[in-house]
């Protein structure tokens, strides 16, 4: 019974990421020079101390923009060695493997870069092999492009629907649950969901990357200590490249289940258009942001995100250039190993998308809403959201 409490006791202690951003946020609370730069510092100064809770949404509000780091008189080499940015991302890449589910894959957020490589390849094996054990001779002819002729006489519609659907549906559901976790750890209850300005302003400021602009729109400091909108731009093409992506799915799906129109369809039909110029939005916005990744100082960051961060867009690359190529070779030989390497890539997606950085978006929506309720409350209009005290 001791040493089970002895146990329990040590889970319990702050880890070091913890205890290094309540230090930082109670040096940054004192000063409030950097008041005006984003979200973060205008949600710090409502509290007067710093639960466990309290942290994780102010990790998750933090978009890394580093104008904090490179205005603090305190960042190194001070003695107070101040870095915001650097240590709400470790506690942000904690956050996200406390709130996984399942618990025993939490680990995955440590070694994300190995994993979705092994699994990458594992799925579009196995789909490459599913591919030639249904068809055969199939993966190899050269289809006509006219609807029913091609995809499915590579890959049976049933296995094809039967895969997409298990491994979605698994996604959502392992997403579900920690955002759930996640906020009922920073203190949001569900009835803040009926306070229609908090998630109106945080879809707002989600859907325009607000703090990605900086305090006066010039941007922020995206790789230096210069001021950029560079950042911006190339998450707001591949944001939105990829919701067109899913629209073109989506708009296929309806084509298919409710018209009877199956797949493929004409070079200027709406999931071609949506998928197209999504795929182009995703290549530039992957490419731009692994360049800035890449070529930034390494100072105001964490090293523990670099692969995780590195892994997400390589992936969300490697889906949208085999969409974009097996739409260029529909009609030729090698449309069937096109199609299967592309449905592997989308299938390792799906899978590893709880335990990747993927879910940073809508945990930082969720940050955004808290500190939208918080900052109605502070003028009166709502009450306080409760804190889980850490």
């Amino acid at each position: 019974m001791q040493d089970f409490d002895l146990v329990k006791m040590l889970s319990d202690l702050p880890s070091a990421p913890e205890l290094e951003a309540r230090r930082v946020m109670e040096v940054c609370n004192a000063c409030r020079y950097c008041e005006g730069f984003c979200a973060v510092f205008p949600a710090m100064t409502l509290q007067r101390h710093f639960a466990s809770g309290d942290l994780s949404h102010l990790a998750n509000l933090c978009h890394s923009c580093q104008g904090c780091y490179y205005a603090c008189q305190y960042a190194p080499p001070h003695e107070f060695g101040i870095n915001v940015p650097k240590a709400l991302s470790e506690l942000r890449l904690e956050s996200y493997e406390q709130h996984a589910w399942p618990r025993p894959v939490a680990a995955l957020y440590r070694k994300n870069a190995l994993i979705i490589s092994i699994l990458s390849a594992a799925c579009i094996t196995g789909v490459l092999l599913l591919a030639a054990i249904f068809n055969g001779d199939a993966l190899f002819a050269k289809h006509a492009s006219v609807p029913g002729g091609g995809f499915y006489n590579v890959i049976p519609y049933q296995a094809m629907i039967a895969v997409a659907a298990t491994t979605f549906l698994y996604s959502a559901l392992a997403l579900a649950i920690s955002l759930v976790r996640f906020s009922r750890t920073i203190g949001l209850g569900i009835k803040v969901l009926y306070q229609h300005v908090p998630v109106l302003r945080a879809l707002r400021d989600a859907a325009t990357l607000r703090y990605l602009g900086g305090s006066d729109g010039e941007g922020c400091n995206d790789a230096d200590e210069t001021f950029s909108t560079t950042r911006r731009k190339f998450h707001h093409a591949l944001a939105y490249g990829f919701g067109l992506c899913f629209a073109a799915t989506a708009t296929g799906t309806i084509y298919d289940h409710m018209f009877g129109w199956p797949a493929p369809y004409a070079l200027f039909s709406l999931p071609v258009v949506l998928g197209t110029v999504g795929g182009i939005g995703m290549v530039v916005g992957a490419i731009g942001l692994l360049w800035l990744k890449l070529a930034g100082e390494d100072a105001p960051r964490s090293p523990a995100l670099l692969g995780p961060d590195v892994a997400l867009l390589v992936l969300l690359l490697a889906i949208a250039a085999t969409g974009l190529l097996l739409l260029a070779v529909r009609s030729t030989e090698v449309m069937g190993v096109a199609l299967a390497v592309h449905l592997g890539v989308v299938l390792a997606f799906f899978l590893v998308m709880p335990y990747s950085k993927f879910v940073h978006g809508i945990f930082r929506l969720t940050a955004l809403v808290r500190h939208h309720a918080d900052r109605e409350a502070s003028n009166g209009f709502a009450s306080s959201p409760p804190t889980k005290k850490g």
